[in-house]
């Protein structure tokens, strides 16, 4: 695996990594707040088969923080460019949540976009008034413009431990009380480790995966689902209806809370909407929750590779 650069422009440059061999190309985009990084865990039995790119798109790993370039058009295009000028060549693209919303806006934009994988990506639910119910709005998007909008605490990982929406599932009793325990535990950690990935002491594994790379997090990124400019002059139905190549959609378990938050990143209904955009779609359940290729993955390779 190599690490490289593609300069876009003056100001802009995209980060990958590139597994070459003379197979299909696959191009995998990743999810909001992490980076590359996160699909490390199924490359090796995924290079197998495919000749991997892993791209990190504006705002997150080693490419470029801009904001202004913060929303589905800007970054699409410039992926576009990348296709054209890096990968030359057909790729499958496969996206996980928002990096699922990047890359429809891609196949609906090229025809090099031969096959479409969608890891729950929170079609209609992050847009509009409809995004005040996702859980992205409640946790990330929020805690983003907290964080613009204070000067007490600098360091956005620690912030972010500990303004997470999770707190709200602790017993009322016991919450600031685990809570100021752990947030001393990530704080010695990170100023220790400024540069790595969080770890805090009894803090369950697989909700550290949501911490992957968010080190290298511009939580401007966030602020732009926050106030909706991510999605701004983008017609969702336009966009999946013009979706011509073979597509599937790794559909994660989601709940709604009696609140009426979505956790998860779309809704049933949601997902019959997009089914019914896109003419040539099949949907693949799993009882995992919203980071699959994580949770689920011999089950997610599997479903790629077949």
């Amino acid at each position: 695996m190599e690490n490289k650069q593609y300069k876009v422009d003056e100001n802009s440059i995209i980060n990958y990594y590139e597994v070459e061999n003379d197979k299909e190309k696959l191009l995998l985009l990743h999810a909001q707040g992490t980076n590359s990084r996160s699909f490390f865990n199924v490359l090796n039995k995924l290079s197998k088969h495919y000749h991997v790119y892993l791209v990190d798109y504006y705002g997150h790993g080693q490419s470029s923080h801009n904001k202004d370039k913060y929303n589905l058009i800007d970054i699409g295009n410039d992926t576009i460019k990348f296709i054209n000028d890096v990968i030359k060549d057909n790729v499958t693209i496969l996206g996980h949540s928002s990096g699922g919303l990047i890359a429809a806006y891609i196949a609906s934009n090229t025809s090099l976009c031969n096959r479409l994988i969608l890891e729950d990506p929170p079609f209609y639910s992050s847009v509009g008034d409809r995004r005040f119910s996702a859980y992205n709005h409640v946790d990330l998007s929020t805690v983003c413009h907290n964080f613009i909008n204070q000067n007490e605490i600098d360091d956005f990982v620690y912030y972010y431990f500990i303004n997470q929406y999770c707190w709200n599932f602790f017993p009322d009793e016991s919450r600031e009380k685990v809570r100021t325990k752990l947030g001393e535990f990530a704080l010695k950690y990170r100023k220790k480790n400024p540069d790595k990935d969080l770890k805090v002491l009894f803090w369950p594994k697989k909700f550290l995966e949501g911490f992957k790379g968010l080190q290298d997090y511009d939580p401007y990124f966030g602020e732009a689902f926050y106030n909706d400019s991510f999605n701004k002059n983008v017609d969702y139905d336009k966009l999946l209806s013009n979706i011509k190549c073979e597509t599937i959609f790794m559909k994660a378990k989601t709940t709604i809370g009696e609140n009426g938050l979505v956790q998860g990143a779309l809704t049933d209904d949601d997902l019959n909407q997009v089914n019914n955009l896109i003419s040539n779609m099949d949907i693949v359940k799993f009882e995992c929750g919203h980071g699959i290729h994580s949770d689920k993955p011999k089950q997610f390779t599997k479903t790629i590779i077949k």
